[in-house]
């Protein structure tokens, strides 16, 4: 059934007239009224009448209009969204990622491209990395961050390593130093990642190799927590310099720590297909704005 048909059908339906119809899609008179008799050919059945110089509306007309209106209106906003995808206006994205990142590192990129797709819709899976690693198994979001290891169907987008830093009170005695190294914090009181955790491993070979105690007060899941804990006054951390952002707002002061730490974890989708253009917009986006918080924040400059 050609759309043309049932356009001109509602026009006349919802002008009342031929004349007013032709007026509204911009046609001429005899060709909404051939439009309207081909539909009545194709559904064997008069749509209209005309009495007394006057267009009736027949009885199998008022219950096709309901149809053809529905039909219309769903053919229309698919239209729509089609134009919006176009010119980047609309569109769904749905990401999984660890608390930390979705609390202190994605919102800021969200925020700058709704601006750009006002009609657009973010989702936020935060749960910890091996359960978004199990959730891309179902493909349950288009990307997602995670820690190694992305095993396969999952195709890895990047692999992103980000600087860590000690955490500490801004009124802790080794607050004034310029590097933290493990003699200094040889038996104080340390918060880090569970034992199991590739960060707290090599954390532990640091202290191991200075000859300093690791003296653990809390094992935690995610680095806010862990900084949380250290505004209480619980202990110190290491945490990735983009968690430390938030925390220094709030009084914590961050230090380079010797040997160097690094954090690592990796942006992939669920599986090797190509990208929606607002995902591939947020890849972009994402790559950019992390590349410059790590280069403005780092304490690390060579």
């Amino acid at each position: 059934m050609d759309t043309r048909h049932l356009e001109a059908f509602r026009a006349v339906i919802e002008t009342g007239s031929m004349s007013a119809a032709a007026t509204l899609l911009a046609k001429s008179q005899p060709a909404i009224s051939n439009l309207i008799t081909r539909l009545e050919d194709e559904l064997g059945v008069s749509l209209f009448e005309r009495k007394k110089g006057r267009l009736q509306v027949t009885p199998e007309a008022t219950l096709f209009y309901e149809e053809a209106r529905r039909t219309l209106g769903v053919l229309e906003r698919t239209r729509q969204v089609a134009r919006d995808l176009k010119g980047l206006r609309s569109g769904t994205l749905s990401l999984a990622s660890q608390p930390g990142l979705a609390t202190y590192a994605l919102p800021p990129i969200i925020a700058r491209l709704l601006k750009r797709w006002p009609d657009g819709t973010v989702r936020f899976i935060t749960r910890s990395s091996p359960t978004v690693r199990d959730l891309g198994r179902i493909e349950a979001f288009d990307i997602g961050f995670a820690e190694h290891p992305i095993e396969s169907p999952a195709s890895v987008i990047e692999t992103i390593e980000v600087p860590c830093v000690c955490m500490l009170p801004a009124d802790h005695p080794l607050a004034a130093e310029s590097v933290i190294t493990p003699a200094h914090l040889d038996d104080a009181p340390f918060i880090s990642l569970y034992a199991d955790h590739f960060l707290h491993e090599a954390i532990e070979r640091a202290f191991a190799e200075h000859s300093a105690r690791l003296r653990m007060a809390v094992h935690v899941e995610f680095f806010g927590t862990a900084c949380a804990l250290v505004m209480e006054g619980v202990g110190v951390t290491i945490v990735d310099v983009v968690t430390s952002l938030h925390f220094r707002k709030v009084g914590l002061v961050a230090r380079p720590f010797t040997p160097r730490l690094s954090y690592r974890y990796a942006m992939f989708q669920p599986a090797p297909r190509p990208l929606s253009r607002i995902a591939r917009e947020f890849v972009e986006a994402f790559r950019e704005h992390n590349a410059a918080l790590i280069r403005e924040h780092s304490p690390y400059k060579d």
